[in-house]
């Protein structure tokens, strides 16, 4: 994984940007969460989401659940703390 370049790819996004910054705050999240905090609707949060699971960013960590709840994985922590010295430049 590339770590810098996952990054970009999420910072390219604004969805998937305001998704990750969300786990500054909380590390297990529903996407109702998440949109009720940045004002977004919650399909767009999941499908921020959904694009971020595929990537091994976030991991779904209750899959028998209607009310998914997600977390950042290793390496997503890696990609939101390089998000954060981008952004910082």
């Amino acid at each position: 994984m590339d770590i810098k370049k996952d990054a970009l790819w999420v910072i390219d996004v604004d969805r998937r940007l305001i998704t990750i910054r969300a786990f500054m705050k909380s590390t297990v999240l529903h996407p109702s969460d998440i949109s009720r905090d940045v004002g977004r609707s919650t399909q767009n949060i999941s499908h921020a989401l959904h694009e971020m699971e595929d990537r091994g960013i976030v991991e779904n960590i209750d899959e028998k659940s209607t009310w998914k709840k997600y977390m950042l994985t290793d390496d997503g922590k890696k990609i939101l703390k390089k998000v954060e010295e981008i952004l910082e430049l």
